[in-house]
């Protein structure tokens, strides 16, 4: 069992920026990669930034240039800076780890980018 739990959501003004969190607990080793997806309202889940173990990143081109994903081991968290952040940004951000072929998720944390 992984549990996630996601932080640092909120309102920010375009061309602003944020830093997410997400917490990752319990058989932790075993995760092989993890990711930041978003869901807007009406619109798919998708997903965003991707680390893996050994430390490879891929980002959607939506956010190429403006996000980064990053991890800190011996906090066992993984980030998501966010930077000239756009409306079209706003979301539920969700933390996933992926172990073995199991999928875990975080609750979520909004973002809203508005003027």
């Amino acid at each position: 069992q992984v549990q996630l739990v996601e932080s640092g959501g909120g309102l920010v003004q375009p061309g602003g920026s944020l830093r997410l969190s997400c917490a990752a607990s319990g058989s932790i080793f075993g995760i092989n990669a993890m990711a930041w997806y978003r869901q807007a309202p009406g619109k798919q889940r998708e997903r965003v930034a991707l680390i893996t173990n050994g430390g490879t990143t891929n980002y959607a081109d939506s956010v190429k240039g403006r996000f980064t994903i990053s991890r800190d081991n011996a906090k066992n968290t993984v980030y998501l800076q966010m930077n000239s952040l756009k409306p079209e940004d706003t979301a539920v951000y969700y933390c996933h780890a992926l172990y073995g072929l199991i999928n875990y998720w975080g609750q979520g944390t909004q973002v809203t980018v508005s003027s």
